[in-house]
């Protein structure tokens, strides 16, 4: 189940961020663990396994046909028997300006029904039982490679893809196992044999192999022969591969040898080069990979919550990505770690750090000291000891942003305060729980009005868990009644019953108008109008709201789409064009700028 829900155009154009904390980028030196983000998400069913036939909802509409269609043609097949380089196996010659050709010529191709391509490339082993029963109920023909698609896999020689990378291309490792007794080479099974899952993204290069014409290039320094050996090698595996799997398959795929050197794809088709023979990204080449880093670093950006405390990515993390920070401006003298190992420092631990502040020789270093990560403190061992320590660290963190007057002699000197990072790896999935603590007892918020401002007005991204939730509620009163904000004679902390219904996070924002949740999000409509939301769009799972509330909305701001579950199978290409035409109804479209 996936819920997008949508917002007009009323806050400042960002780029767009992950949908789900998944990136971690490890820093770490130490040795120690690193900390995993959704480390304590439960496990989530794909639901119930499908049963088809006459008596199924899902039937006849979403039972998965047999393969459609035949393959396209292609200018690599036949291959030029004139640019034949090896006879046995085959191996043929090919151009730069040919294999140019032939990407654009793949590029133009209509995608396949995905009913003739899934369940296959979701992975199916024959000794996988729990997989084989779910996707295929018996219908073992859909084990087979799809008889209407055709790709084109390209092949670095060299193990190094940081340097002189064409679009596509992969490793030799990630096709080939080592060779076997007779020193002859076999493609990977890519099926995992055990387990179940309804994605394994990370075994469809291997598969689309089994089916696509290979070309093997390599950088300008690679021998001409280091070429032709590893293409020897992929042609031989590939025949030895459909013989024993798919003997009957009409389908021919040929295995070339780029005879030009990498300059001149440089010099002649840039279109096609992702990192150039200097190991810089051209821009060029869609790369998800780069973008997903690019993304994270704007996602992770530092940036200042409350009067000299920032919240941002390790120190170390900000090489990965230059060009998103500033080093004159990015200089701290405390930083504090979030990390899963951390004990929470009691009062002699601060007053050591404070004392080393004093001291000469450290002006102009960064002080570095560690508190718990979100998630990492189990809510039943969370005791009063541990709740004062929260606020211990509050109050001083406070104190050492705004400095202090300190009385020397006769009259009163202002401290300068200090400049404070709170970090972690990624730069938001692991200090959500210090974060959120000191936004409640700066601002004197609630944990609920903290949870929304700092997303809403301090514009930040951030991922908490449960845990952090309860500890966080059970913190409250103390936090707000001993903020300097707090009014006299005490704060009265009022829970609405939008927090009770969280789970800990919010939806994530993905466009400047969009946020992707989760079915709890969806049914939080408070907490959804309180980020600005206007429209719902369900996917999967009814949305149940009281109707006063549905009411109050408007059904046509409300969108569901049925018969749709996330479980590999049910396909959702034909609602795309209802839900775009939801989406775009009411918004107006604009690039995001990097």
């Amino acid at each position: 189940m996936a819920a997008a829900v949508a917002r007009p155009l009323d806050i400042p154009s960002r780029s767009p961020t992950p949908a789900h904390p998944q990136l971690t980028l490890n820093t770490s030196t130490r040795g120690t663990p690193i900390a995993v983000p959704n480390k304590h998400i439960p496990y989530s069913s794909p639901g119930p396994i499908p049963k088809y036939g006459p008596t199924s909802p899902l039937t006849p509409e979403y039972s998965p046909p047999g393969d459609v269609g035949s393959r396209f043609a292609s200018p690599l097949s036949p291959a030029d028997s004139d640019s034949l380089i090896s006879k046995s196996p085959p191996v043929y010659a090919i151009s730069a300006a040919s294999l140019a050709e032939a990407v654009e010529q793949l590029a133009t191709q209509p995608l396949p029904d995905p009913s003739a391509v899934f369940p296959w490339l979701h992975g199916l082993h024959a000794d996988n039982q729990i997989q084989l029963s779910f996707f295929l109920a018996r219908k073992k023909a859909l084990r087979k490679a799809p008889k209407c698609l055709r790709s084109l896999t390209i092949v670095k020689v060299g193990g190094n893809l940081s340097v002189s990378k064409l679009k596509g291309a992969i490793l030799a490792e990630e096709l080939l196992l080592p060779t076997d007794a007779n020193n002859l080479p076999s493609l990977q099974d890519a099926d995992p044999r055990f387990g179940f899952s309804v994605r394994n993204f990370q075994i469809q290069a291997c598969k689309l192999a089994t089916i696509s014409d290979l070309v093997v290039y390599g950088d300008d320094s690679t021998p001409r022969e280091d070429v032709e050996a590893l293409a020897r090698s992929l042609s031989h595996a590939q025949q030895t591969w459909k013989q024993r799997l798919d003997p009957d398959d009409s389908g021919h795929f040929s295995t070339f040898a780029v005879t030009d050197a990498f300059s001149v794809f440089e010099q002649s088709h840039p279109e096609l080069v992702a990192i150039n023979s200097k190991g810089k990204s051209t821009g060029k080449v869609m790369d998800f990979f780069v973008q997903e880093r690019i993304e994270m670093c704007t996602l992770s950006k530092a940036s200042e919550i409350a009067p000299n405390v920032w919240l941002g990515p390790t120190p170390n993390a900000r090489s990965l990505c230059p060009a998103m920070f500033d080093p004159k401006e990015n200089r701290y003298d405390i930083c504090i770690e979030a990390c899963d190992f951390a004990k929470m420092p009691d009062e002699k631990a601060l007053e050591q750090i404070e004392d080393a502040l004093k001291e000469p020789h450290l002006a102009g270093h960064e002080i570095n000291m560690e508190f718990p990560s979100s998630g990492s403190v189990a809510v039943p061992a969370f005791v009063d000891v541990e709740t004062g320590k929260i606020l211990l660290m509050c109050k001083w963190i406070h104190k050492m942003a705004n400095g202090s007057k300190r009385t020397a002699g006769d009259s009163e000197k202002l401290q300068k305060g200090h400049k404070i990072l709170i970090h972690c790896a990624d730069g938001y999935t692991e200090t959500s729980l210090l974060a959120l603590a000191y936004f409640m007892y700066a601002e004197g918020l609630s944990a609920y009005d903290a949870w929304l401002r700092l997303h809403c007005e301090k514009d930040r991204n951030f991922f908490a868990y449960p845990t952090d939730k309860s500890i966080l509620e059970s913190v409250e009163a103390s936090l707000v009644q001993a903020s300097p904000k707090a009014p006299k004679g005490g704060a009265i902390v009022v829970r609405p019953a939008a927090m009770e219904r969280m789970d800990g996070s919010l939806p994530s924002r993905i466009l400047p108008y969009m946020y992707l949740g989760n079915l709890l999000h969806a049914q939080n409509p408070k907490m959804l109008q309180e980020l600005g939301i206007t429209h719902v769009l369900s996917v999967g799972e009814a949305i149940k709201w009281p109707e006063e509330e549905t009411k109050k909305w408007g059904k046509e701001n409300l969108l569901y789409i049925d018969k749709v579950q996330d479980n590999g199978i049910d396909p959702l290409t034909h609602e795309f064009g209802r839900c775009l035409e939801f989406i775009g109804e009411d918004f107006v479209f604009y690039p995001i700028k990097l």
